[in-house]
């Protein structure tokens, strides 16, 4: 008995890292974006012969706005078509808009000092842009130097593959260390990624398998970058233990393997021999605690969010902007709906930065805009999906500009009224999402909203519909109301309802703009946050749209070799 107490001491201090982690959230690193850039056209620069090109990738901060250098291609010799071989690897968020520019010298001399080299021209554009593109490919001119045509640049976005592997495995142990006084143990095993710095990461836990010595555990299934973050041959340590009650769980041993060596698959290669290093010094004729075999494994793709963008498939964004007479009269300075000239009021600060993003992922820039609550002219008529634009064939507004314009227009034309109606403009996309659902589309609609709903019954069965549909909703809520309605239908504590039947997916996110106010008045800022929240959750509904549909995105197009050949490379 001494001997196990030592080993519940020794593991005491471990224990803490077995209780409750979450394997999605631990830590997996971002998607990774591999910018190849091409050049076509550059400015000639040199007397005798061509320009000698370098390209130099500049990142923006979100709070400074400063650009960052982030990295420089090699020097091509000779040449104004030149496609550059070292490439950018960036990290990537739907949510975020990620500013890039690039700047094209033509190098002069050996000094790494940029001021020393001929500018060439630059180009901006966001992540965003290059991944919507089609095909991921984006194409555009270079400009920065007054009545010069500076040639074009193509950039083109690979999402880097080993992050979306999904790897299967069973795993069964015999002969274990009886632990317990009584019965057999009770063993579960617990998987760690090993870090750059030489540290651990829990990474899976089985289950429990209660009184034998020779368990087998249920299969599972985890991300390959979970396992490993895309490094085959790094360590992975597994640690056994046997259950206890209390919770002080008695370390039975460990054994290390890597994936490459799991992905054998099953061999004599995975049998490990589990190993207590205390027990094994203290006993001159341990062997070991028992061992561990693979029984299977397997491995397959994850489809991406990336996948489907670049096969194709486009993001429809439409807006719905609440004009009820809670709101407050447009002409004061207290309504939300304020035409304040110095400064957007938050109905337009909330649409510019969620659509900002979301429009890289359109190709047309066409967007639907609605208004609800209202009465409209010339025979006062409430309305719940008034285009802001006054079309009824036509509701489209041209780039997000197009839709503040249209929304300020029918500011001055229309009369705040009630009441505060969502499932006419839900439906209203609802019956768009319906009408494609091979999955070339994605629906996203932006609510706007005082927040206080007259229609909640009527709105979560719009809600349970659309979750059938490929459609997420997006709920901003302005002013200083309870949002209780908004919370409830953002469905992530408790899943939405109506008529006793379950939302198959959570489509719906909810923020409230206050909680984005930034105190300073930076709104940059704090639009930047706001527009991360309400669209980190994107992806994901997007995916579980496509998986429960069995989509699969469509190849993209081969990639494309602009004409023109590069020569010889030199390092700066």
């Amino acid at each position: 008995m001494e001997m196990m107490e030592g080993d519940v001491m020794d593991k005491l201090e471990d224990m803490a890292s077995v209780y409750d982690f979450d394997p999605i959230t631990g830590n997996i690193p971002a998607t990774k974006v591999e910018i190849t850039v091409s050049c076509r056209n550059l400015l000639d620069k040199d007397t005798f012969s061509k320009s000698d090109p370098l390209c130099v990738l500049y990142t923006q901060g979100v709070e400074t706005k400063q650009w960052r250098e982030f990295g420089r291609t090699e020097v091509i010799d000779n040449t104004l078509n030149p496609d550059f071989v070292r490439k950018y690897i960036l990290d990537y968020f739907f949510e975020e808009k990620q500013n890039l520019r690039f700047d094209l010298y033509d190098v002069d001399s050996k000094s790494p000092d940029l001021s020393k080299h001929d500018f060439l021209g630059q180009m901006f554009c966001t992540l965003g842009e290059i991944v919507g593109s089609p095909a991921s490919r984006l194409e555009k001119p270079l400009g920065g130097i007054a009545g010069k045509k500076c040639g074009t640049i193509v950039l083109s976005a690979e999402e880097l593959s080993n992050c979306r592997d999904s790897a299967t495995m069973q795993f069964c142990a015999n002969k274990l260390d009886k632990k317990d006084f009584f019965g057999k143990s009770d063993p579960f095993m617990v998987f760690y990624r090993s870090n750059e710095d030489g540290t651990f990461t829990i990474c899976h836990k089985t289950e429990v398998v209660k009184n034998t010595l020779n368990p087998v555990w249920q299969p599972f299934t985890i991300p390959v970058r979970a396992l490993c973050n895309g490094d085959y041959d790094r360590t992975i340590k597994v640690e056994v233990y046997d259950w206890d009650r209390d919770g002080s769980h008695d370390f039975i041993g460990d054994f290390t393997t890597s994936y490459r060596e799991l992905a054998r698959g099953q061999s004599q290669f995975n049998v490990y021999e589990v190993i207590n290093t205390k027990k094994k010094m203290k006993k001159k004729k341990y062997v070991n605690s028992g061992t561990v075999t693979l029984l299977s494994f397997s491995v397959e793709s994850e489809f991406t969010f990336l996948d489907y963008i670049k096969g194709g498939t486009q993001i429809n964004f439409t807006v719905a902007i609440d004009f009820t007479a809670s709101n407050g009269n447009p002409s004061q300075s207290t309504s939300l709906h304020y035409m304040n000239p110095y400064q957007l009021n938050a109905y337009a600060m909330a649409l510019k930065a969620v659509g900002e993003i979301i429009q890289d992922y359109d190709s047309d820039k066409m967007f639907p805009a609605l208004g609800f609550g209202a009465k409209l002219p010339p025979d006062g008529r409430v309305s719940h999906e008034f285009p802001l634009n006054g079309n009824m064939e036509n509701p489209y507004c041209n780039g997000i500009e197009g839709i503040l314009e249209a929304y300020h227009q029918s500011l001055k034309t229309v009369q705040l009224y009630g009441p505060t109606n969502f499932a006419p403009v839900v439906n209203h996309v609802a019956r768009y999402a319906a009408a494609v659902q091979d999955g070339s589309q994605y629906f996203v609609l932006l609510i706007i909203t005082d927040g206080v709903i007259s229609d909640m019954a009527q709105t979560k069965e719009a809600i349970v519909n659309g979750a059938k549909l490929p459609m997420s909703i997006i709920i901003v809520g302005v002013g200083q109301a309870e949002f209780d309605a908004m919370v409830e239908l953002d469905g992530d504590d408790i899943r939405i309802s109506s008529r006793g039947k379950l939302a198959e997916r959570d489509i719906v996110q909810f923020v409230p703009f206050r909680d984005y106010m930034d105190r300073t008045g930076n709104h940059v800022l704090s639009m930047a946050r706001l527009a991360k929240d309400v669209l980190a959750e994107i992806p994901d509904q997007f995916i579980s749209y496509m998986k429960s549909r069995g989509i699969k995105p469509n190849p993209a197009p081969p990639p494309y070799t602009p004409p023109g050949h590069t020569h010889h490379h030199t390092q700066i």
